[in-house]
């Protein structure tokens, strides 16, 4: 029998316990009316009354607090059922506004109705997302930085300067607390199933989220306040994502019987993945993905526990310790300094691991399961685009764990598509991949410059006091000179003799050498030092570019409609002339950033090397074109200044490219 089979739960014994019994153990009634007053509001005082403190007074004992509020907790969710939804509507609807999620909280309630064991995870999911989101914009009443983690968000002195010390105790015993029930972490990080979650804490959740939308209804009244909800985040250029093709019926079909046969997905979670397809097929992607994400994870965990050999770390962590998630199954050690060992199971590591950084913990990525845990995403809105490629990728991985033996020739080609794709993925978020980006949109914003309006050289000779193109020639021939000693370590054929800059310094070979390979996967710390500072080069140059399109334009206009003043025409043509060799420059230090990344990821590999004096030069590079972004702004036009400036860096670049190229030679 795998052992996906086997396992039973993924609580640990003492939080099993916690979540599925404790609760249970008061057989009392408890009446309603105790906590809710005729017009319908919560009274928290009496709710209050059900936390336990420690004998030191201050701390909450949580033990005792869940065992006292058990009853509670199950009267509330009779309540509940009792209500017709045009009921629970008048009654309840204008205290969700608070969280500006109003629908998530009534389709909470349309869930307890049934009791659907999956759906009511689901809801908890939701409603714990848009409820940290609501407190979070009620701190920023009264703070500025917002915590990141909902446990230091609830012990925060901004919300009990809202809501008060005792409601923020009774929200802790739910949420937020390892020592407590803990309902979101358990559930966003894949570690119960649906029949472990009871429907009544999801009611009592979504009872006390009313009853913060009366309390802060107050507040407001009383402080003159205004409630100002955060916008969403917003997924901008889905296509970077375009890792997997569209999944149709057919392939849909195909992971519907994957899911019921892959070693990948826990018996116990099986529920999860057909509702997480199903969602899909519903067009409700966020929900396809709320449900998706945590079993991914616990998938990957079995297989993380049992290839490096701790199953204990397969179930629930204790407060005292660390749950096993998402950022340690994806280092490179483990807490004892050895090797993970997931990676080499996962066949295509580079992949599998690579795409998981992009989606999840990259910070320029979209950060997927943070953003919607922490309620930072509009779900009605959510991309099809993005549910998309996690399914595509769960797919592959479901392929992967199953036996092939089982499925017919059609269905191993309907999936092959899918498969193809996992052997050419790239990293597109780690700081490697985006430094690419970088370059090549740098390259093609200069690469408009030729096609700038510009005065007839025949006006610029009638201009006196205009002189440089000696300073200019000397610039030009240094820029080749530096070429030439560059070009053993570019691809072959890309170099003419007559002509080094106009045949090397072009579009062309920045993206063939953009192309090249480089394992972003564990890139060491050196490398991602040098990484930092080359974007911020690349960053520099791409704004000299786009401020020499604008001003060239702007002069221009002003030289036709004969709108410049003298001294304005002259700096006008400096600036003509000055283009003449910063184009060159630029092109050559993109070039040179290309370069460098292969070459010192290739040497830090291989070969460790004392990377400081080498930061050193990178560092006077950047301040050269930070010197550049300021003398070519429009308020400055420094033009003479700027070549003065390029001939010290070209000076630099030439003296110490014995040293580059040493090093690029150690890459080779």
């Amino acid at each position: 029998m795998a052992l996906s089979d086997s396992v039973t739960t993924c609580l640990s014994q003492p939080v099993h316990y916690v979540i599925c019994k404790l609760g249970f153990e008061k057989k009392d009634t408890y009446d309603i009316n105790n906590i809710l007053s005729g017009n319908g509001e919560v009274c928290w005082q009496s709710l209050a009354e059900h936390v336990c403190y420690l004998e030191s007074g201050q701390s909450v004992d949580y033990i005792k607090s869940i065992r006292s509020l058990g009853p509670v907790c199950e009267s509330v969710n009779l309540y509940f059922k009792s209500l017709t939804k045009e009921q629970f509507v008048i009654q309840y609807a204008s205290w969700f506004h608070w969280t500006d999620s109003t629908e998530v909280f009534l389709e909470v309630f349309d869930v307890l109705q049934y009791t659907q064991a999956t759906e009511v995870a689901l809801g908890l999911m939701k409603l714990t997302s848009c409820l940290e989101r609501a407190l979070g914009d009620v701190y920023l009443l009264k703070g500025d930085d917002c915590p990141f983690l909902l446990r230091d968000l609830l012990a925060s002195d901004q919300l009990a300067d809202v809501f008060g010390q005792a409601v923020m105790n009774v929200l802790k015993v739910f949420i937020g607390s390892p020592y407590g029930l803990n309902l979101r972490n358990v559930l966003w990080h894949g570690f119960a199933s649906p029949q472990e979650i009871p429907a009544k804490y999801c009611a009592m959740l979504l009872f006390l989220t009313a009853g913060l939308g009366q309390l802060l209804q107050a507040y407001l009244l009383q402080t003159k306040y205004v409630l100002v909800h955060r916008p969403y985040v917003i997924f901008i250029s889905l296509e970077e994502l375009d890792a997997f093709p569209d999944l149709n019926n057919e392939i849909l079909s195909v992971a519907e019987e994957l899911v019921k046969q892959s070693s990948f997905v826990l018996k116990i979670m099986l529920p999860f993945w057909i509702a997480a397809l199903t969602a899909f097929k519903q067009n409700k992607y966020a929900d396809s993905v709320i449900l998706l994400l945590p079993q991914l994870e616990v998938g990957l965990r079995l297989l993380f526990t049992t290839t490096n050999k701790c199953p204990n770390r397969l179930l629930t962590a204790e407060s005292s310790a660390l749950y096993t998630t998402f950022d340690e199954m994806l280092a490179k050690h483990l807490d004892n300094e050895e090797v993970n060992q997931l990676p080499v199971v996962l066949e295509e590591p580079s992949m599998a691991s690579d795409f998981l950084w992009d989606v999840l913990n990259h910070q320029e990525g979209p950060r997927i399961r943070d953003r919607l845990s922490h309620g930072e995403i509009n779900l009605e809105t959510f991309p099809r685009e993005v549910a998309n490629q996690i399914f595509g990728f769960a797919i592959t991985i479901l392929y992967r764990f199953s036996d092939e033996d089982t499925f017919s020739l059609k269905e191993h080609m309907v999936i092959k598509p899918l498969m193809n794709c996992t052997s050419c993925y790239r990293s597109r978020f780690h700081p490697i991949s985006r430094l690419k980006k970088q370059v090549l949109e740098c390259m093609k914003s200069i690469h408009l410059w030729p096609e700038l309006p510009t005065v007839p050289e025949e006006q610029v000779q009638m201009i006196k006091g205009l002189e440089g193109n000696a300073e200019v020639n000397t610039l030009i021939l240094m820029i080749s000179e530096t070429i030439s000693q560059l070009q053993h370590y570019m691809p072959q054929n890309c170099c003419s003799s007559d002509d080094l800059i106009n045949s090397v310094l072009t579009e062309r070979l920045l993206m063939e050498l953009c192309d090249t390979r480089i394992c972003t996967l564990y890139s060491p710390r050196p490398v991602l030092e040098v990484v930092v500072v080359l974007r911020k080069i690349s960053t520099q140059c791409h704004q000299v570019s786009q401020q020499v399109i604008a001003g060239a334009g702007l002069r221009y206009t002003q030289w036709v409609n004969k709108t410049l003043r003298s001294r304005q025409r002259l700096n006008y043509l400096r600036m003509l002339n000055s283009i003449k060799f910063l184009s060159p420059v630029l092109q050559l230090i993109l070039l040179l950033i290309t370069l460098e990344l292969v070459s010192v990821h290739s040497v830090c590999k291989k070969n460790p090397f004392d990377y400081q004096q080498y930061l050193k030069f990178l560092k006077s590079v950047l301040q050269y074109t930070e010197n550049l972004v300021t003398y070519t702004s429009p308020e400055k036009n420094k033009w003479d200044e700027t070549m003065e400036l390029t001939n010290k860096i070209l000076i630099k670049i030439r003296k110490i490219s014995g040293r580059k190229l040493m090093l690029m030679h150690l890459a080779t």
